[in-house]
Parts: structure tokens; sequence; C-alpha cells
């Protein structure tokens, strides 16, 4: 079995500091966002999902049915993460991020479309609920592939005399070990 080596070449001090901000900023604003939407929704269901979706239910139980479908959303995330982690490594962060945002955002699209029980009946609310599992897949890669890529331009630090600089993933030195320079 061989092995291959790729070298990659170092960036200067102000360069990776610039990237670093990027990525921060990027996976910052496209969480807040998407937590956003979800806070929307939660103040939304209460309010007017109930009653657009369920008018045929008793107002409490329109309520649990609205919240149940923001459950839904809180369901799809795992999934989403292990699916778009798994696509991450293997088609490209990148790639998948951008993937995860448009579906998040067409999705989120998508729920001001959804007619209501008037016009459609029950499928308005089984609209809806497609609608925000597909959201909810599409946030929980989006999180996950942010948080990576902004650890990932994080700086590295050995936590141990024997780890090469940079190459075990410890984002900040670890204060109680002897060899730690902090």
């Amino acid at each position: 079995m061989t092995t291959a080596t790729i070298t990659v070449g170092q960036l200067s001090e102000a360069e990776h500091s610039r990237q670093l901000r990027r990525a921060v900023v990027a996976s910052t604003v496209g969480t807040i966002i998407e937590a956003y939407d979800f806070l929307l929704y939660v103040l939304v269901a209460p309010l007017v999902f109930a009653k657009l979706f369920f008018p045929e239910s008793d107002p409490l139980v329109g309520i649990l049915q609205a919240f149940g479908i923001y459950a839904v959303g809180f369901v799809a995330r795992p999934v989403g993460a292990a699916l778009f982690g798994h696509y991450g490594d293997r088609i490209g962060r990148k790639t998948t991020l951008i993937a995860t945002l448009l579906l998040t955002g067409l999705s989120t699209f998508a729920v001001g479309f959804v007619p209501g029980y008037a016009s459609i009946g029950i499928w308005g609310a089984i609209i809806l609920t497609t609608v925000r599992f597909i959201q909810g897949l599409g946030i929980g890669g989006e999180w996950g592939g942010a948080t990576l890529m902004a650890m990932e331009w994080a700086k590295t630090m050995p936590i141990a005399a024997s780890s090469p600089p940079g190459r075990n993933g410890a984002v900040r030195p670890d204060c109680s070990s002897p060899t730690s320079q902090c």
C-alpha cells in the first residue's frame, strides 16, 4: 500500500486571519438567519398556523398540532447533519454548504406559498410538514458544515510535545499540560 503526501503552501499570517474571519462571519450569519426562521415559526405557530391549517380542531389541539409540525424540523436536523456530513466528506464541504443553504432558503420561501385548510384541506398541513422536514435537513447540514468550516480555519496548537504543530485538532492549548504555552 502506498501513500501520497500532498504539500499545501502555507498562508501568510494576514491571509490566514482574513480567511478565518470570512469563515467565521459566513457561518455565523447563516446560522443566525436559520435560527431566526425557527424563532419566527414558534411565534407564528400558535397565532396563525393553528387557525390556518387546523380550523376544525379544538384551539388547544390546533396549537399542539402546529407545534408538532415545528418539532418535525428539529427531528430532521440530525438526519441532515449525517446526510450532508457524509456528502461533505465525499464531494467537498463548500459544495454541500452551498447546497444546504439553498435547500434551507428555498424551503423557507416555500412555506409562504403553502395553501391553508380552506383551499386544499389537510393537504396544506401535510405539505407544510414536508417543507419543514426539508428545511430541518438543510439546517442540520448547514450547522455542522458551517461549524466545521470555521473550525478548520482556526489555528490549532499541539497539546503534547510529540504532537506536530497544527495536527492534533486542539483549538486552544491544554493549560494543565506541563508542555503547554499558556
